[in-house]
């Protein structure tokens, strides 16, 4: 069995987008870049669950990208990093900002001495799609 050549990536401003191609039945990864504040979810004020929202324009590029290969809740498992802080987790599309959101757990904040407000600069990657 022979595979076809990993896709090559092009820089769209501050994203780097795979040219789609399948390997395997998946999509090359995609590694968005970018700046955003940290906003607490205002229906769970009380459990601070804070995010940070992608950019909308990249957001509706990377929709396209997985169509129908999105999981539960339309989220996309991605590999997330913010300074020397790496995790995996999932981001999420949220219809009022026309936006995927990245959760950012506590201990990532507290590692990295980031509080709701504050604006970081943040690299997502998309992995199992």
């Amino acid at each position: 069995m022979s595979f076809a050549p990993l896709p090559s990536h092009r820089l769209c401003g501050r994203w780097w987008l795979a040219e789609v191609s399948y390997r395997r039945g998946m999509l090359a990864p995609v590694i968005v870049e970018f700046e955003s504040e940290l906003w607490v979810w205002a229906a769970r004020r009380d459990d601070s669950w804070t995010f940070v929202s992608l950019p909308v324009d990249e957001s509706e590029e990377l929709r396209e990208l997985v169509g129908g290969l999105a999981r539960g809740f339309g989220s996309v498992r991605v590999r997330a990093a913010i300074g020397g802080s790496n995790w995996r987790t999932s981001i999420f599309p949220d219809a009022a900002r026309r936006c995927y959101v990245l959760p950012v757990k506590k201990a990532i904040r507290r590692a990295e001495k980031l509080n709701p407000g504050d604006t970081t600069l943040i690299t997502v990657e998309t992995v199992d799609v």
